[in-house]
């Protein structure tokens, strides 16, 4: 492993052109290419795929086509899990998503993230920040969770939300940014 990987796992700033990294990025495109051609009917060869391509993935898990993350196999998806058309994981860092959840159509899920000063934004270096996302959790279409935000078990994400803050166990969140809009009795 270079060093420039080993950074970009633990959250330092890193070199994105950095040889292996270009190459575990290429495998990812190659590995979502060929899981974005495979037939509705062709659940084995999705499964086979996700599993390649992925770090774990729990029984049941499904990804409607297409799909697209950095590296792949920094996502963590638990059983019974399902992302709608057109997902985006971003993961130079860990994703981990439990059980149950269910993504909508359009949403992304950010753990890269670049410097706000414009001077070491032009260095090149990026970094990132892990996402975990509870159990139970129903993220609506469109919506964005961004890097270093956890979810907690049972809540909401509105369509079309922009998290740039953690998100309590058993709420409903929207807006951008997104704010707790309700909290949920566990009966709904």
């Amino acid at each position: 492993m270079t060093d420039e990987k080993t950074r970009m796992l633990s959250g330092d700033p890193y070199d994105a052109t950095d040889p292996e990294l270009a190459a575990e990025r290429e495998r990812a495109r190659d590995l979502t290419a060929r899981y974005n051609r495979t037939a509705a009917s062709d659940d084995e060869t999705r499964r086979e795929l996700l599993s390649e391509l992925f770090g774990s993935v729990g029984e049941g898990a499904a990804v409607e086509p297409p799909f697209r993350c950095d590296y792949g196999y920094n996502v963590h998806v638990g059983d019974d899990f399902y992302a709608n058309f057109d997902c985006v994981l971003l993961d130079v860092r860990r994703i981990e998503i439990g059980r149950n959840c269910l993504v909508g159509p359009g949403t992304h899920v950010y753990t890269a993230t670049h410097p706000i000063d414009a001077g070491k934004r032009s260095e090149g270096l990026e970094s990132g920040e892990p996402v975990t996302i509870g159990d139970d959790v129903w993220i609506g279409g469109k919506a964005v969770i961004n890097p270093g935000v956890t979810v907690g078990d049972g809540s909401v994400i509105a369509s079309g939300a922009v998290v740039v803050e953690d998100v309590p166990a058993g709420v409903v969140v929207g807006g951008n940014p997104a704010t707790v809009v309700r909290e949920l009795d566990g009966g709904e």
